[in-house]
């Protein structure tokens, strides 16, 4: 065959395919050229306007049978395109924030949306990693721009220093993860995800995993140090250090995207991931048991970390973060429940994947939920700022005796403290519900998994007392007479409603039933 031959034959089937999947990340990467050579232009509206024309393309028909593209880097399947909906529509509500907040200003809007729209890209792509190579890179894609963001506040000591203790981290992790991914790539011949279980388990042949395996050892180490990346990225115990600090440096608009879509990406990618080592052998049953166990460990470590860290916090957006670490230590049971659920080698296959999926069902839906939840607070945290010129518990003292719509915010803010509690009937309880109930079902193979649930219920428990003093504040605490006035325009409070109306229809209307329908769907095609 003719190198004419191969070169048509590619332009003509998959090229084409391949770029009309990849649509939305190519109108992204349009808008960052527009934004960086059109200075003397309104940006913020330009930029809103690509976000919603990156929202869009994601959902417009016919753009592409389900499969691997661009040579099998990357993979467009249902899976990926719920996550790629939900990251676009998260980036269309952070800009109109911004827009609202006016952070940045004008000066700066073209550089700020330039790294908002470039970490969107890496976190598209993450959602459709296939490769090994591809997983690296969208890690990276959406962490450096990241460290821009945090520092983006020029000026201010905290900021420059949360970034730099952000690059250091970040660096590190970087440097671990692509070890284990040379490890991996090295031992196992191939950086195709689809094949690493099928490889490790010819490697093993008839032996039982075990650490005293040296392939075992050399797996377990390149898997271990490809999730410090993850790790980081979702900011889990012990890799939540920078997570404090970035969060409190950083205005609350980049602590809202953050808290949300970077762990929104990093959590499919940890989906996809695992998934790579599954598979009928019985060294991969015994693989995904032992890693099911690790993860239910710093499940259950972020949980407790998190919710009593937050406690001792005075800053809105320290307690936030902290807040954010016990979430991520939720959001991992249903990946613990997940694996410890494939490792049954002796129940009916259907009947496991049936299990297996309500768990990544239960995934989905509680990052549905939580991006409203949590974007809902951090928005309250900016648009009070914009007020009050603080961030801090006090700063919010008696905010229910001001204007009508800092009294709608005041009750915006209850309703994403008790959705992030999860207490009915806001949809944050639905999806504990959903977390525990597949943890549950993990626990008939695994005892592991029943005591993971009990550290889940103790800790949401206790996570209760923490948000309460910020409420508390708001609406009994009297307000000092020498505080500022609060004059909150009309037209913020309106955007925070529309955050907080999904905490309810997604916890007490039929919408709930349909996105539970839909995440059940996107999830068992992760089985077939």
């Amino acid at each position: 065959m003719s190198v004419h031959t191969i070169l048509m034959n590619a332009l003509g089937k998959e090229l084409p395919r391949s770029l009309e999947i990849f649509t939305p990340e190519l109108t992204l990467c349009a808008t960052i050229v527009a934004l960086l050579l059109l200075r003397l232009v309104d940006m913020q509206k330009n930029g809103l306007l690509a976000a919603l024309y990156n929202a869009w393309q994601v959902t417009d028909g016919g753009v592409g049978l389900t499969g691997p593209y661009f040579t099998g880097l990357l993979v467009h399947d249902e899976f990926a395109l719920f996550f790629r909906l939900g990251l676009s529509l998260f980036l269309v509500l952070v800009v109109a924030l911004t827009v609202l907040t006016g952070i940045p200003d004008q000066e700066d809007g073209q550089d700020f949306y330039t790294l908002l729209f470039g970490a969107t890209i890496g976190m598209l792509l993450a959602t459709g990693a296939n490769n090994l190579l591809m997983l690296f890179l969208s890690v990276e894609m959406m962490s450096v721009p990241s460290y821009a963001m945090v520092g983006f506040l020029k000026g201010k000591a905290k900021s420059s220093e949360a970034a730099f203790k952000y690059v250091v981290y970040g660096a590190g992790t970087a440097g671990i993860m692509l070890y284990g991914v040379s490890l991996l790539a090295g031992l196992l011949g191939t950086l195709d995800m689809g094949q690493l279980g099928e490889r490790f388990a010819l490697l093993m042949g008839e032996q039982g995993f075990g650490l005293s395996a040296p392939i075992s050892v050399v797996t377990v180490l390149g898997i271990l140090m490809v999730l410090v990346g993850l790790a980081f990225k979702l900011s889990l115990v012990p890799f939540h250090f920078w997570c404090p600090d970035a969060f409190e440096g950083a205005s609350a608009e980049v602590g809202g995207f953050l808290s949300v879509a970077s762990k929104a990406a990093a959590f499919a990618l940890l989906v996809r991931f695992v998934m790579a080592f599954q598979g009928s052998a019985e060294v991969l049953h015994e693989l995904s048991l032992f890693f099911g166990i690790a993860l239910g460990v710093c499940a259950a470590a972020s949980m407790t970390f998190g919710n009593l860290a937050a406690y001792t916090q005075d800053n809105v957006k320290r307690l936030l973060a902290y807040s954010t670490i016990a979430h991520a230590g939720y959001m991992l049971m249903a990946i613990s429940a997940l694996l410890v659920i494939l490792s049954n080698p002796v129940s009916a296959e259907d009947a496991q994947y049936a299990s297996a999926a309500l768990c990544v069902e239960g995934l989905m839906y509680y990052i549905a939920v939580y991006l409203f939840m949590n974007l809902a607070a951090f928005a309250v945290v900016a648009l009070v700022r914009n007020e009050t010129y603080r961030e801090d518990i006090e700063g919010f003292n008696g905010l229910i005796s001001c204007n009508t719509p800092t009294k709608v915010l005041c009750i915006c803010m209850a309703f994403s403290f008790f959705s992030l509690v999860g207490m009915p009937p806001f949809g944050g309880f639905f999806a504990k519900m959903l977390i525990f109930y597949g943890a549950f079902q993990a626990g008939t193979v695994h005892w592991f998994l029943w005591a993971l649930l009990a550290i889940g219920g103790v800790n949401t428990v206790f996570s209760l007392f923490y948000y309460l003093r910020v409420l508390k504040a708001m609406f009994i605490a009297p307000r000092a007479e020498e505080s500022r006035p609060v004059e909150t325009p009309a037209m913020v409070s309106a955007y925070v409603v529309l955050l907080t109306i999904p905490l309810l229809a997604l916890g007490a209307s039929p919408l709930q039933q349909d996105l539970s329908a839909t995440a059940r769907y996107v999830a068992t095609v992760l089985f077939q």
